[in-house]
């Protein structure tokens, strides 16, 4: 084991290939992200065991993900981070049910991953907004619902509700090339809200955007996670934006991707400046061993 992960160093989990699949813990906090002390067992919104997936390529094999084991219960909120190729999209991916792993278990609130997303269990936030450009911002988010048979009435409304929740009240027949790209990514996590799944699944959505639009709108999930109590599976590149709105991280290694270190982020965290320069010498522990010993 590399000397600058030690199982001692607080708020830090290492997960080995061999340790047994940790229990969920307690309700977690809400807007202040200060667990309760007490550890009653939680429902889990994802149970994954030993999933690996293999792709097929034209050059052979690739191993996207080995062995992982994760548990997020209900009102979670969850930063994956780890390096570009590490396997955190497509571990979102396969929590979705849009690609299949190879072996292992999954269960997305109690029911497998197929029956979730048929069931339409979450809601997915992309990368890139994809908003139809003939549509406006109202219709958008009245798509999924008209896809789902809601009354028009009941469109109406949470079209009005969840555009409200998203501060985008007075927008409803604008087009996206009237908006900026911070409220073009509002109205995808409206949208994907729109239905009311108990679980968000948000794949690096704030990515493309400027480091101070970025800030706010992190503000905004935190608040729209703590008036909906939804579970949020967050992927991002950023060290500080997963410390600053995940309850718990998960940092995944690369080539093939498993769950290297669990760390807590919530109040107990006095110091976010000390746990980023941690998280950077576990994403790097190797490097920086391997320069030490030259």
């Amino acid at each position: 084991m590399p000397k600058l992960l030690k199982p001692s160093d607080p708020g830090v989990t290492l997960r080995p290939d061999r340790r047994e699949p940790f229990v969920a813990r307690s309700e977690p906090a809400r807007m202040n992200k200060t667990a309760k002390s007490d550890s009653l067992p939680q429902r889990l919104a994802v149970d994954v065991r030993d999933v690996s997936l293999t792709f097929e390529t034209s050059d052979g094999k690739v191993d996207a993900l080995s062995n992982v084991s994760l548990q997020i219960a209900e009102g979670e909120f969850v930063s994956f981070i780890g390096p570009s190729g590490c396997g955190k999209t497509t571990m979102l991916r396969v929590i979705a049910d849009l690609q299949q792993p190879s072996v292992g278990t999954l269960l997305v609130n109690g029911v497998s991953a197929e029956q979730a997303r048929l069931e339409r269990r979450y809601g997915y936030v992309f990368q890139a907004p994809a908003l139809f450009p003939w549509r406006t911002i109202e219709k958008k988010l009245k798509l999924p619902l008209e896809i789902m048979g809601f009354p028009d009435s009941e469109q109406a409304q949470r079209a009005a509700r969840y555009l409200a929740l998203v501060n985008l009240t007075g927008f409803e027949r604008k087009y996206p090339w009237q908006l900026s790209g911070g409220m073009q990514q509002r109205v995808s996590i409206a949208r994907a809200l729109s239905f009311d799944p108990a679980l968000l699944l948000m794949d690096e959505p704030f990515g493309a955007l400027d480091e101070i639009v970025r800030d706010h709108l992190n503000e905004q999930l935190l608040q729209l996670w703590g008036k909906t109590g939804k579970t949020v599976l967050f992927v991002t590149h950023s060290i500080p934006e997963a410390i600053k709105i995940g309850t718990r991280i998960l940092l995944l290694s690369p080539h093939p991707g498993q769950v290297k270190a669990e760390l807590n982020s919530g109040a107990h965290i006095k110091d976010a400046a000390a746990l980023e320069h941690r998280i950077q010498h576990m994403l790097f522990a190797d490097q920086i061993e391997e320069a030490e010993n030259v």
